[in-house]
């Protein structure tokens, strides 16, 4: 693996090493500390985040390497200032760092770096479409409760054309068996075509679904999203129906039955939900610190993952 741009990139077999060691990482921290010392990462995001870029700060800090970073880069850089194109500002940053990590709005951004990279690249979230490091970190919550990524039946909820995180979770599952979809969102706010296309492509059945009462009471996972305002432009919310999800929408699902969320979260999980075991959205935040460790290590010192399995 030289570079980590897209789920629908990456075999099973990849998927699985990562998941594995993710949880030796998780596991065993010490082992990992000195892993990286001497390299330095460049993280440079040219849209807002929390979550994901401090989680590739502390995961680089946590492997012992050093951080160079760029926040708001639109902003801030040259790119932004100055309209230095994308593989300019890659090209640049090959000579300062040992692998780069970026967030861009543009679709295509991630594989315009790649293009140009020397070093390893690591996609921290490109336009509506990719956003692989969330999906393996929400791939490794669902594979610590359940065991197994085969049979998941996930029902994927909120803006599923601007959310970018629960069609690269879609991509990733599809490398497994028996994956079974429900999608619920507002009208508008429906996955792509694209997407529809890739689950047909794929055989994975999706039923659409108008309401909570649609999803089947046993389904193993709700991903829940919010809306994207940042990239629905003028797009109406007054006619949007209700989708929080709340105790009382909780009720008629079983046990077993995880909700996550990519976060930030707004108002679409009510609060009073947070105490229930079923809501998982914080750990699989935390989760993100051992399997971006993972991608690392796997990309800057590929040889010496297998003896770590």
């Amino acid at each position: 693996m030289k570079h980590f741009i897209d789920t629908k990139d990456l075999t099973k077999e990849q998927i699985d090493d990562l998941l594995r060691l993710s949880e030796v990482v998780a596991t065993n921290p010490r082992e990992f500390e000195s892993k990286l010392k001497g390299r330095v990462i460049a993280t440079i995001f040219f849209e807002p985040s929390t979550r994901t870029r401090l989680s590739f700060e502390s995961a680089i800090a946590r492997l012992g390497a050093s951080n160079i970073s760029v926040e708001n880069a639109n902003e801030s850089s040259s790119a932004g200032k100055k309209g230095e194109s994308i593989e300019d500002t890659i090209k640049m940053l090959c000579g300062y760092a040992d692998a780069i990590v970026m967030r861009h709005p543009d679709n295509d951004s991630a594989r315009r770096a790649v293009a140009v990279s020397s070093v390893p690249f690591v996609n921290g979230g490109s336009g509506s479409f990719a956003h692989p490091s969330q999906s393996l970190l929400d791939a490794y919550t669902i594979w610590k409760h359940r065991g197994s990524l085969d049979n998941v039946k996930i029902a994927v909820c909120g803006d599923l054309k601007f959310g970018r995180t629960a069609n690269s979770l879609i991509k990733l599952l599809s490398k497994y068996n028996n994956t079974q979809v429900w999608c619920l969102s507002n009208k508008g706010m429906e996955f792509t075509d694209e997407v529809f296309d890739f689950m047909k492509q794929n055989n994975i059945p999706y039923t659409m679904c108008k309401g909570f009462a649609d999803i089947p009471a046993d389904v193993d996972v709700i991903y829940q999203t919010r809306f994207q305002k940042e990239r629905a432009g003028e797009i109406s919310t007054k006619d949007f129906v209700d989708l929080t999800i709340t105790n009382k929408v909780m009720e008629r699902f079983g046990p077993k039955t995880i909700v996550l969320h990519p976060l930030p979260r707004v108002d679409e999980i009510a609060t009073e939900f947070d105490s229930d075991p079923r809501a998982m959205y914080f750990q699989q935040a935390a989760n993100g610190i051992p399997t971006r460790m993972a991608i690392l290590v796997s990309l800057l010192c590929n040889d010496k993952v297998k003896s770590e399995k």
